[in-house]
């Protein structure tokens, strides 16, 4: 059952990703609007377009989250490998979407603090490389 629903679910969120579902939405909307004068903008002529979307949007919701976690899962597992897999990695980033999220912000903070570093260290490089080539034309 579970891998009927995963491969059903995965169909329909790539074809209704797709521009023919989206075109095929917006002929069903133009559909529904062009009729309005023949139903008098009647109730009913409201309540079949609020119907209609509220159970397809309810359904598809499920859909897309079930995919979503599944490609969340795989991503998490492909980048796990990776830092196992690469020397001087640290170990304790493997399953870093498990940790409290105080711990997510320490990590943030840190990289953060890593990539204000590197800015500083490139810019100062490249200061220094500017003014050796300028001192390196006037003498």
């Amino acid at each position: 059952m579970n891998e009927f629903f995963r491969k059903f679910a995965h169909k329909i969120a790539d074809a209704i990703g797709s521009p023919l579902a989206f075109g095929a939405a917006a002929v069903i909307i133009v559909a529904w609007a062009v009729t309005g004068p023949l139903f008098n903008f009647s109730d009913t002529w409201q309540l079949v377009i609020n119907t209609g979307t509220t159970i397809v949007t309810f359904l598809i919701v499920f859909l897309i989250q079930n995919t979503q976690n599944r490609d969340s899962k795989a991503v998490h597992l492909k980048l796990d490998e990776l830092v196992r897999a690469i020397a001087g990695a640290r170990n304790e980033l493997v399953d870093v979407e498990a940790m409290p999220d105080e711990e997510l912000e320490r990590l943030r903070e840190e990289f953060h603090n890593l990539g204000q570093e590197f800015h500083k260290k490139k810019d100062h490089i490249a200061s220094e490389l500017n003014r050796r080539q300028r001192s390196g034309r006037n003498g």
